[in-house]
């Protein structure tokens, strides 16, 4: 489990990163970071009290630090909207906890990356006075966004979760076998032979 915890520490600082780097030039970095499949692959696999804790304190800390940089408030409606997308993300990874594998999560991995785009998008729709709340309204919000908020088109978003979702479920799963397989080899090896 600690490569599977050093994964998702390691994504948060990735995030971090990305983050402070957008307004540098680096906007294909935009939503490059996938939020959505440490919620999956934490719920998946964790001990019952890490399941939530370790996604969401991840994300917590990205949070606190991106958002100090920007001055924006962790209390803002837009952050709930994440955090309750990230909270349903994690139930699909419950689900599947008894039978977590890459042949089940791969494509757990996309629904979740589809849920969190379509309530954060949803909501950033329902909640900012530049969108018409109208249907053209919200294939604006689902497609190009607001052009004063990025140069990235709000499909990249998605289209960045979802591939940063589902390398980070590949990384994970795999981080979580080679574990298990080294812990049943150091428990065969403390095992004493028969003479």
């Amino acid at each position: 489990m600690i490569p599977a915890l050093l994964l998702v520490f390691s994504a948060a600082a990735y995030r971090i990163t990305t983050g402070l780097l957008i307004h540098s030039g680096a906007s294909w970095l935009s939503n490059f970071a996938p939020l959505a499949a440490i919620a999956l692959c934490g719920a998946a696999y964790f001990p019952a009290k890490l399941k939530f804790s370790v996604p969401l304190g991840a994300l917590f800390i990205s949070d606190l630090i991106l958002n100090y940089q920007y001055g924006a408030s962790l209390f803002d409606p837009h952050v709930v909207s994440r955090y309750l997308a990230l909270v349903l993300v994690g139930f699909i990874g419950l689900l599947l906890q008894d039978r977590a594998s890459l042949k089940t999560l791969l494509p757990a991995s996309i629904v979740g990356s589809t849920i969190f785009y379509m309530i954060t998008i949803v909501f950033s729709w329902l909640s900012d006075p530049g969108y018409a709340k109208n249907l053209g309204g919200l294939i604006q919000a689902l497609t190009v966004g607001l052009p004063q908020y990025s140069a990235t088109p709000s499909w990249m978003f998605f289209r960045n979760s979802l591939l940063s979702d589902l390398l980070f479920t590949l990384l994970f799963v795999l981080s979580m076998n080679l574990g298990r397989s080294a812990e049943g080899s150091r428990a065969r090896a403390a095992v004493p032979r028969a003479a």
